[in-house]
C-alpha cells in the first residue's frame, strides 16, 4: 500500500511516502506560520522525487488535530481533495501520537506536548514501549500545570510545548522530567504515515467526506459568539 501522510498541524510542515511500512520519502520544512502554505509544493516534489504518480497511491494519512487551526484546516482540505479526485480511503491521525513515536522502544512513559498558546498546552501521555504509541492519558488541552498532576514518574517531554514551558515544568516536576534531546521535538509525517497504516489495516480508514478536525478547544470566533 502507498500511503501520502500530510502534517500541518503546527509550525512544522512535513509530509511522507510509503509504502506498507518502508519509508519512501520525506519533505520537512520547520518554517514558521508560512509552512503550511507550502504543503502543495511539498507535495509535488515529493512524488516527483520518488516517481511516483498520484493515481499510484492507495490511500492518505493526514493529522487531524489537535494543533493550530489554520494549519489543520489546510492540511485536512489538501487530503480532502486529493481522496474525493482519486476516490481513495483516508485515514485520521492524532498530532500527539505521531509526535509520541519520536521516542520509539521506551521503558519510560512519554508526554508529547505542543504549544497551544494562551498558556496552555496540547497534551497526550503514552506508553511507548512497543512499535506504535498506546494512550494512557487522552489528549486534551491543559495548562502545565495539570500536565504536572498527570505525572507520577519519571516522563520523557517531547514537543515545542516542552520547550516553550520547561523551565516550569522543571520546578514543577523536578527529576520527574525527563526533556527529549533537541533533534526529536519535531513532528514527522513518516511517523504519522504508520499510525495511518495500522488504522486502514485495522479498517478504521474513513471516506473524505467524513474527515474532520480535532480541535480540542473552542475557536476565538465561537468564544466570541458565545460571548
Amino acid at each position: 500500500m502507498k500511503l501520502l501522510t500530510i502534517d500541518t498541524s503546527s509550525t512544522v510542515c512535513s509530509v511522507a511516502l510509503t509504502e506498507g511500512e518502508q519509508l519512501i520519502g520525506e519533505y520537512l520544512l520547520a518554517g514558521g506560520k508560512g509552512a503550511s502554505s507550502r504543503l502543495f509544493d511539498a507535495i509535488e516534489r515529493l512524488t516527483t522525487d520518488c516517481g511516483v504518480a498520484m493515481g499510484a497511491i492507495d490511500a492518505f494519512g493526514v493529522v487531524t488535530g489537535p494543533g493550530a487551526f489554520t494549519g489543520l484546516r489546510v492540511g485536512i482540505a489538501a487530503v480532502k481533495g486529493l481522496a474525493l479526485a482519486t476516490g481513495k480511503p483516508v485515514a485520521g491521525i492524532s498530532s500527539l501520537a505521531m509526535l509520541a513515536m519520536n521516542i520509539p522502544l521506551s521503558n519510560l512513559p512519554v508526554c508529547a506536548l505542543y504549544d497551544a498558546r494562551k498558556n496552555e498546552v496540547y497534551a497526550g501521555l503514552y506508553a511507548c514501549s512497543s512499535a506504535l504509541p498506546v494512550p494512557i492519558r487522552g489528549d486534551a488541552v491543559i495548562a502545565p500545570e495539570a500536565v504536572a498532576q498527570w505525572l507520577t514518574g519519571p516522563t520523557i517531554l517531547v514537543g515545542d510545548g516542552a520547550l516553550r514551558y520547561r523551565e516550569q515544568l522543571l520546578a514543577l516536576l523536578g527529576d520527574r522530567a525527563i526533556f527529549a534531546p533537541p533533534h526529536v521535538h519535531l513532528p514527522r509525517a513518516s511517523n504519522g504515515a504508520m499510525l495511518a497504516y495500522a488504522a486502514l489495516q485495522r479498517g478504521d480508514g474513513v471516506s473524505a467526506v467524513d474527515l474532520l478536525p480535532v480541535y480540542l478547544r473552542l475557536s476565538e470566533a465561537e468564544m466570541a459568539k458565545q460571548r
